[in-house]
């Protein structure tokens, strides 16, 4: 399977995790052509509380690990559950409460990425 077969099966598997676990508002970022970005691609969304965030957390890391037997590089913000990050390293999600995604407004910082918004 190629690379790019491969990452698209990991992208649609983490927006299909955060669907099913009512994530909001979620944006796809397609960075591959930004020079020096950190990932090829972020995925945003919003829950609406710290449980919310972690439960989407955690149904993207099961369903990742369950069905393309991959698991993240690094997890970070589980402690509080405010903003949670999942690392796959080409594809990092970003899991905000919705107001600390207002407060940071990190879409901002990647305006000249291509964005897909995913309709729930």
């Amino acid at each position: 399977m190629s690379k790019i077969t491969e990452k698209q099966l990991l992208i649609d598997k983490i927006v299909d995790s955060i669907q099913d676990t009512k994530g909001e508002d979620i944006l796809v970022f397609d960075l591959s052509g930004i020079e020096n970005a950190a990932a090829e691609t972020f995925i945003i969304c919003s829950g609406n509380s710290n449980t919310q965030v972690s439960a989407i957390a955690g149904n993207i890391q099961k369903n990742v690990r369950n069905d393309l037997n991959d698991r993240p590089w690094h997890v970070e913000g589980t402690e509080n559950s405010m903003w949670v990050l999942v690392d796959y390293v080409s594809v990092v999600v970003h899991i905000f409460q919705k107001e600390i995604r207002e407060y940071y407004d990190i879409e901002e910082l990647w305006g000249d990425a291509k964005i897909t918004k995913i309709e729930s």
